[in-house]
């Protein structure tokens, strides 16, 4: 059985938006292991249109990504939560391998066990070309930018 990871459903507002920044700050290490520490040992996940179960297919899947998405940084920020289940909406920027950049804009569904851990995840994922210039993110999210008040752009 896995350690429990505070936050712990039932979520608040101060809760749900722990979860989430934590949920940002783990992503941005770009650390397959690290991250599926998150995950039940039985996590089912649809992401894009790929369906991954357990941590094993996380850490294949994640490791798969980050090859692919290079310079990956993303910014998270909550939209709703009730009980065990928080939504999210994101965005991420990364460059292919060929130095074509882009922005990935999506919606998460979140639902957790009693211990804090997420077991599943639904993710719907849209990607706009951007060049170099419109870059918005270089990094995980700076402390000043941490907290209420600070949500991620539309466009």
């Amino acid at each position: 059985m896995s350690a429990p990871r505070p936050p712990l459903p039932p979520f608040t507002a101060e809760t749900a938006i722990q979860k989430v920044q934590a949920a940002e700050d783990a992503w941005n290490t770009r650390d397959p292991e690290k991250v599926s520490l998150a995950y039940t040992e039985d996590s089912r996940w649809r992401n894009r249109d790929t369906f991954v179960t357990g941590r094993a297919e996380i850490v294949a899947f994640l490791t798969a990504k980050w090859e692919r998405e290079q310079d990956y940084a993303l910014r998270k920020s909550l939209w709703s939560f009730d009980g065990d289940r928080i939504a999210v909406r994101f965005q991420y920027e990364w460059h292919d391998a060929d130095g074509n950049w882009f922005r990935s804009y999506g919606n998460e569904l979140w639902l957790f066990d009693a211990n804090g851990l997420m077991s599943r995840r639904e993710a719907s994922i849209n990607d706009l070309a951007i060049t170099e210039e419109q870059r918005r993110y270089f990094g995980p999210r700076p402390d000043a930018e941490r907290g209420p008040g600070h949500d991620i752009e539309l466009a």
